[in-house]
């Protein structure tokens, strides 16, 4: 199912505008090419966007997965720069497969990076300048350098970094370092781990193996998005000592093989419940105490919270699984439309988008701007682990947490440091979806 977020009306708010970071405004483009093509978008703030855009309406069209395309940033957009946002609601394989079949139907991709790694080879998206990003040197160095301090080592998977460059305007081929144009600008990503109703559970639960205690019976899940659930189940398998893998995120035929046998013996056990592919499929098994410990997203445990039930997004010992995800350009954008994609791109680094996403439990990709549009109490809170002086609310003003609460894994450093493998895209990927399908079917 999909879901497609039109807002429409007059653009309001030249004010928040003038703030926002900017590219190339459509005036200077129309003053020529040579003129435009020695401006480094971004170097200044550029005021009257929202006149611009009323004026010349944009509309842009938007796709990804529900995570991040939300009405409430459709609005905000809306009333900041007077573009209007298309946006639909896809799940992960839908959203590969659109990006490669349908390069005509949208305008800005929402995507996540090891769907990168399937599908900018196709050509249907267009590298980005990263000197018309104006907050590009705040970007958090996981999705340049791979690194989250210099002394950290590359998670295992598709870390972001090694799918985000390319070494030119028109290149198709991910460049082993930076270069100055980028696959996707990253925004959003998160330290991924099991929820659990710790009011169900009985006892601690301290590693990923213990998804397969007996007493969880027909009490668990994990997600039924290949790429995705591999990992999940890669990071149960090696904790529970069954096999040691080379590369998690790539592995042999042999240790896929390995991998889907445990899984369809396990689920002929009778150990699963269910297999989940969407967000809200996620909240009603644990909400509805069907499930007490499975495969889960941050703002899926914030959305059974707010229903006053108790679930945790639990720390393991073994370490998270990570992923990220980034803005893409169709590659038939150009002229005041390939603006108003810069123009949106860099508004979304702003701050606004990026306290927003914050508020959900996830982590959005320039920390400074975000961290301007947040209370000092929320910052404290979830970037830095400490307790909780006031009630935290959502997004949409609900008690998330309440006084003295502590985030679930503790600070940004303690949480992105210890990921184990990153959401990821196999040599043997055709292989690995054909076994996971078995699984499935089993």
């Amino acid at each position: 199912m999909t879901k497609t977020i039109d807002t429409t009306g007059a653009g309001k708010g030249a004010k928040g505008a003038a703030k926002a970071a900017t590219g190339l405004s459509r005036r200077q483009l129309l003053k020529g090419a040579a003129g435009a093509a020695g401006l480094a978008a971004g170097s200044g703030v550029v005021t009257g966007f929202p006149t611009i855009w009323a004026q010349n309406p944009i509309t842009l069209r938007q796709f990804g997965t529900g995570v991040s395309n939300l009405n409430a940033i459709a609005e905000k957009c809306k009333a900041d720069l007077g573009i209007t946002l298309q946006m639909t609601a896809l799940d992960s394989d839908a959203v590969s497969q659109r990006v490669v079949t349908q390069a005509n139907s949208f305008d800005i991709a929402d995507i996540e990076y090891w769907i990168c790694k399937k599908v900018f080879p196709a050509g249907t998206l267009q590298p980005m300048d990263v000197k018309k990003i104006k907050y590009y040197d705040q970007i958090v160095p996981i999705f340049t350098t791979g690194k989250l301090t210099p002394d950290s080592k590359i998670a295992q998977g598709t870390a972001p970094n090694t799918v985000g460059f390319v070494e030119g305007p028109d290149s198709k081929t991910f460049a082993k370092a930076p270069t100055q144009w980028m696959t996707l600008i990253p925004t959003i990503y998160n330290a991924d781990t099991l929820g659990i109703r710790p009011d169900l559970v009985g006892r601690p639960i301290k590693n990923w193996k213990d998804i397969l205690d007996p007493a969880f019976k027909g009490k668990t899940s994990i997600l039924n998005i290949p790429s995705i659930g591999i990992m999940d189940a890669a990071m149960i398998c090696e904790s529970a000592g069954l096999i040691k893998y080379a590369d998690k995120g790539n592995m042999t035929k042999k240790e896929i093989d390995f991998t889907i046998d445990f899984l369809i013996k396990t689920k002929k056990d009778g150990q699963f419940r269910a297999f989940w592919k969407t967000f809200d499929e996620s909240v009603n098994l644990m909400a509805s105490g069907e499930v007490v410990i499975q495969s889960m997203w941050s703002p899926a445990v914030a959305a059974v919270r707010s229903k006053g039930i108790p679930c945790v997004y639990q720390p393991l010992e073994e370490g998270y699984r990570a992923w990220g995800g980034g803005l893409g350009i169709a590659r038939h954008l150009k002229g005041a439309e390939l603006d108003a994609a810069y123009e949106y791109i860099n508004w979304y680094l702003s701050g606004w988008v990026g306290a927003y996403l914050n508020r959900q439990g996830y982590y959005s990709a320039v920390l400074s701007t975000a961290e301007k549009n947040m209370s000092p109490d929320e910052w404290a809170f979830w970037m830095k682990g400490q307790p909780a002086k006031t009630d935290i609310l959502s997004p949409e003003g609900k008690v998330m947490y309440t006084a003295g609460a502590v985030r679930d894994g503790g600070s940004f450093e303690e949480r992105m440091g210890a990921v184990a493998c990153w959401n990821s895209v196999m040599d043997e990927d055709r292989y690995m979806v054909r076994r996971w399908n078995e699984f499935i079917a089993a």
